[in-house]
């Protein structure tokens, strides 16, 4: 067995005084217990507020200029950044290539576990030289313990190849400190399970990747008001969404918005600048292109 760091003084591995008799607990304890700390999750993404603000910003100017954002991480912190990503292509229409998420062991460590293969960096190094990483990507990496070295690996090649990095942690900058573009920290403090970092930690990186990738894609224009108006038509509760969005927003019958979603090819954004403008679906489309996809500066001086 080789020699194994200490790792006691992470905040992620202290106990927590308020579960001491977590054994003893009835189970309606046990949950209010749960939803106690379970705020604390929230409260430390309110805390990594500027820092998640100053993460949108960059990812969004990264993707403008055709670069691409990458999660990487191992075991919870990389199932729950490949599950970021994965969501992306039918809420925002993405490719799939736009946002990927890069897990130690691969594919197959998404359901079974594999968490010694995030002690290799060299794995996380080559992760990111196999998927050509440039100066124009963006490198996040999850570590809810911020010591993982598959994602230290990451990183360090990202940064040799002039990529943007980003980190997130639920330790201090004094536990674990790691120069990047931008640091997130989640303090969730020590878990109800001492260690069990898919607790607390898990929840408050699952809030802080839902505010990143939605975050960076209302910033690309993907989003009109509060609608996915880039929604991906692909099944029928999709195609439900799709036309709702569409009757809400120009108050037609179902019918007739059914039928100029058809004629937009079943895509939502096209389909409202076609009704608010009058244009066919060619010069529409050329219309949202020139405006990089964003439909309320495609509508300017069409619609007030």
């Amino acid at each position: 067995m080789q020699n194994m760091t200490e790792r006691g003084h992470l905040l992620t591995e202290q106990t927590n005084p308020n579960s001491q008799n977590l054994d003893q607990m009835t189970a309606v304890e046990i949950v209010e217990l749960f939803n106690q700390e379970d705020a604390q999750a929230v409260a430390a993404v309110a805390a990594a507020k500027a820092d998640l603000a100053k993460a949108i910003d960059l990812i969004a100017e990264s993707l403008r200029r055709g670069g691409r954002l990458f999660y990487v991480g191992a075991g919870t912190s990389g199932r729950l950044g490949v599950l970021d990503a994965a969501e992306c292509p039918p809420t925002f229409c993405t490719p799939p290539e736009l946002v990927q998420g890069i897990i130690a062991g691969g594919a197959g460590a998404l359901v079974r576990s594999s968490e010694d293969l995030e002690d290799r960096a060299e794995d996380g190094m080559e992760a990111i030289a196999h998927r050509q990483i440039t100066n124009h990507d963006v490198v996040v990496g999850i570590t809810a313990g911020g010591t993982t070295p598959y994602v230290h690996g990451a990183i360090h090649a990202a940064q040799q190849r002039g990529a943007n990095t980003i980190f997130i942690a639920c330790v201090p900058i004094e536990q674990v400190s790691l120069s990047v573009d931008v640091d997130i920290r989640l303090l969730v403090g020590a878990e109800i399970l001492a260690g069990s970092t898919r607790l607390k930690a898990g929840t408050a990186t699952k809030l802080a990747l839902n505010i990143l990738s939605t975050g960076t894609m209302v910033k690309l224009g993907k989003v009109y008001g509060n609608r996915m108006v880039d929604v991906s038509v692909t099944n029928r509760k999709l195609y439900d969404r799709a036309l709702r969005i569409l009757q809400d927003l120009t108050q037609l019958p179902r019918s007739d918005a059914a039928e100029l979603l058809e004629k937009s090819d079943r895509q939502v954004k096209l389909a409202l600048l076609m009704h608010w403008s009058g244009l066919d679906a060619i010069a529409a489309k050329q219309r949202l292109a020139e405006q990089g996809g964003d439909l309320r500066r495609a509508l300017q001086g069409i619609r007030g």
